[in-house]
């Protein structure tokens, strides 16, 4: 489906003057295939990739999986804006796995005509593993952003997947909290088989509705959506060691909750600052980790 079908970017047709929908450098695509060698090492076998999205080659600096291969996802067009258009596809074969991120987070600038859009597929074979933590979205002011995100997941195999989305340039001179116009964002899962497992959609219009409501993020400015597809089994052990809470002192809230059809796990972080948020997600993805693969998730670089 088209993005221009979502009645929420109904608004936002215009083509921008300067480039329109469609000019090089406006299309970013990327194809990323991961699968085990001769020796049963994983490696990225598959690269796709067009302007201005960027990957070198894979990385093997995981300390609690030193076989895993970590790549790191760039772009070379600075921020996102109106008519930006985006699409990645990864793969994960029988038995592999990999870590992914990005190298900084992802800012998205003042829109005055279209938006900037995301469509994402993961197809994950029998016994694969993926972490997906990228860095933080930031939204600007009159920001227009759609995500997609579709995966097709074996039953035997594992995704984490997380995204972070910031209030906006919250110390910014003139202040960007929830300034941003539209985030429409969709994620959808279904079995190799057609099998639909779940589909999660959340938009959020500042201006119609405040997000900093009681009953929405009720003060907060960080948000953090991690989904974990994980065989039943998995995902109870994960459920048991995971604490849900609500703490006025720290800023920070969280809770779990099961996903339909027996599919895995949703878990969601609120808090002030990036800093706090992204530690819980790496301590969840650790814990992850440990009940799947039976290895920790080292700590995070400092200067990340």
């Amino acid at each position: 489906m088209s993005f221009s079908a979502a009645k929420e970017m109904a608004p936002y047709l215009a083509e921008p003057k300067a480039m329109p929908v469609g000019t090089p450098g406006k299309t970013g695509y990327l194809r990323l295939g991961f699968e085990l060698d001769d020796r049963g090492r994983s490696i990225m076998r598959d690269l796709e990739r067009r302007a201005p999205l960027i990957v070198q080659q894979e990385l093997y600096f995981d300390e609690g999986m030193p076989e895993m291969p970590c790549v790191y996802i760039l772009s070379s067009g600075g921020p996102n804006v109106d008519g930006d258009r985006y699409e990645q596809h990864f793969t994960v074969r029988r038995g592999a796995y990999a870590h992914l991120s990005t190298g900084a987070a992802t800012k998205l600038a003042e829109m005055r005509y279209n938006y900037s859009g995301l469509r994402q597929r993961f197809e994950l074979e029998e016994d694969a593993y993926l972490e997906f933590l990228p860095e933080p979205t930031i939204p600007c002011r009159h920001t227009r952003f759609i995500a997609d995100t579709t995966i097709r997941i074996d039953p035997t195999a594992t995704l984490f997947y997380a995204e972070i989305y910031m209030s906006g340039r919250k110390y910014f001179d003139r202040g960007e909290r929830f300034a941003y116009d539209v985030l429409s964002v969709t994620a959808r899962a279904e079995r190799p088989d057609g099998q639909q497992l779940f589909r999660e959609k959340f938009v959020v219009r500042p201006e119609i509705y405040a997000p900093t409501s009681l009953g929405a993020m009720n003060g907060y400015d960080v948000f953090a959506n991690v989904i974990v597809l994980t065989p039943p089994d998995a995902a109870e052990r994960i459920y048991a060691r995971t604490e849900a809470f609500i703490d006025a002192d720290r800023r920070l809230a969280a809770g779990i909750t099961h996903l339909p059809n027996g599919c895995g796990l949703l878990y969601k972080v609120l808090g002030d600052e990036t800093g706090p948020v992204k530690r819980l997600v790496r301590q969840f993805c650790s814990t992850v980790r440990e009940e799947v693969k039976q290895r920790p998730l080292p700590e995070e670089f400092p200067w990340r």
